[in-house]
């Protein structure tokens, strides 16, 4: 069964993107390429017993298997030893992207505190929409009893969008809420 924004993308808003962008061709549409969840676990440096609590509530969040991020070099003023895991991400495609989607702006997001909406500056000049969530607990998949350690979350939004206007229009299309300027 396809994702239910996938669905409606296809079937009313990619007429209405193109329609909004003043669009020619259909395949001009901007379109969802990919979304990367990112948690940095600096604590683990000093405590390698955090990852597995936080690799899990990052799964349950997304329904995939974390891939675990390792230092590249050794830094010895945040006491990081080379190749010791850092970090864990997500990269999702197809239709878990858009289910995660879908549950990130109508369940997540409103269930953040004092919630005025996401900045629309975040965009990174090419496109691409990132959003930093200060826990993981906006997300009815985790248990508030089992989580020990609060940890936020950069979730990337990777856009077929050669600018930033259009992923913008694309985004308030799909229904994400941006703060008003």
């Amino acid at each position: 069964m396809a994702a239910r924004l996938k669905e409606r993308y296809n079937s009313e808003l990619k007429a209405a993107i193109q329609k909004d962008l003043d669009l020619k061709n259909t395949m001009a549409v901007p379109r969802l390429e990919k979304i990367v969840i990112n948690m940095g676990l600096g604590e683990a440096t000093q405590n390698n017993k955090i990852i597995d609590p936080l690799v899990s509530d990052l799964a349950q969040i997304t329904g995939q298997k974390p891939v675990l991020t390792k230092a590249k070099k050794s830094i010895a003023q945040f006491k990081v030893r080379e190749g010791q895991s850092i970090g864990a991400m997500v990269t999702l495609r197809g239709d878990a992207m858009y289910e995660f989607l879908d549950r990130l702006i109508a369940v997540a997001l409103p269930r953040v505190r004092d919630f005025k909406g996401v900045s629309a500056k975040s965009f990174d000049g090419r496109g691409n929409y990132t959003l930093g969530l200060r826990d993981q607990l906006i997300f009815p998949e985790i248990d508030y009893s089992k989580v020990e350690k609060l940890k936020g979350m950069n979730v990337t939004i990777v856009t077929s969008a050669t600018d930033d206007n259009s992923a913008r229009v694309m985004l308030k299309h799909f229904g994400m809420p941006f703060r008003a300027a």
